[in-house]
């Protein structure tokens, strides 16, 4: 019994774990700054969300359809939100500049068309694109317990034919190359 309550904690655990990595890299890559140049440190705002507050969220926004913003500071580049949502195929591929996207399916299951070379994209606000179709876009099936990292600039489209529940965890800013 003890070896499979380590593999339940680890499969919880790996997850979050590795949604942490890519908000690492934007967060150390945004810097343009050089250590000569940079202000005192002052702590951000540390939030602990613990599993019954996510439940307690989950249960809630599973009632009311739509995005709920679970995180949104002033003083970090990340968003956090959890989604639910019923059925619903998207029109458009939608590609950020400056954002990228790890979605964590919390319940239920979707599919993201995702990659390829956007056909007659349109700028609709500074940094955020629209397309009809993206030829070469590979479709994925990702179910509760599953994780998807879409890189910024990745065309995607998302399409649910029951309903999902999913947290998006999506880090922003530019990336220092």
């Amino acid at each position: 019994m003890e070896k499979n309550q380590s593999r339940r904690t680890f499969l919880k655990v790996a997850p979050l774990a590795a949604a942490a990595i890519p908000l690492a890299q934007t967060m150390i890559f945004t810097s343009s700054a050089s250590a000569a140049d940079a202000p005192a440190l002052s702590p951000g705002t540390i939030q602990l969300f613990t599993a019954e507050k996510i439940a307690d969220a989950v249960k809630q926004f599973q009632a009311q359809l739509g995005e709920h913003y679970l995180y949104q500071p002033s003083d970090l580049p990340v968003t956090i939100a959890i989604t639910a949502q019923g059925p619903k195929v998207a029109k458009d591929f939608e590609y950020h500049e400056n954002r990228d996207h790890v979605f964590l399916i919390l319940d239920g299951a979707t599919k993201f068309d995702v990659g390829g070379t956007p056909k007659d994209p349109r700028n609709t606000r500074p940094g955020e694109w629209l397309a009809p179709t993206s030829d070469g876009a590979t479709t994925m099936e990702i179910k509760k317990g599953d994780m998807l990292v879409i890189p910024r600039k990745t065309p995607h489209r998302q399409s649910t034919e029951t309903s999902v529940t999913w947290m998006l965890i999506s880090p922003s800013g530019s990336v220092k190359t």
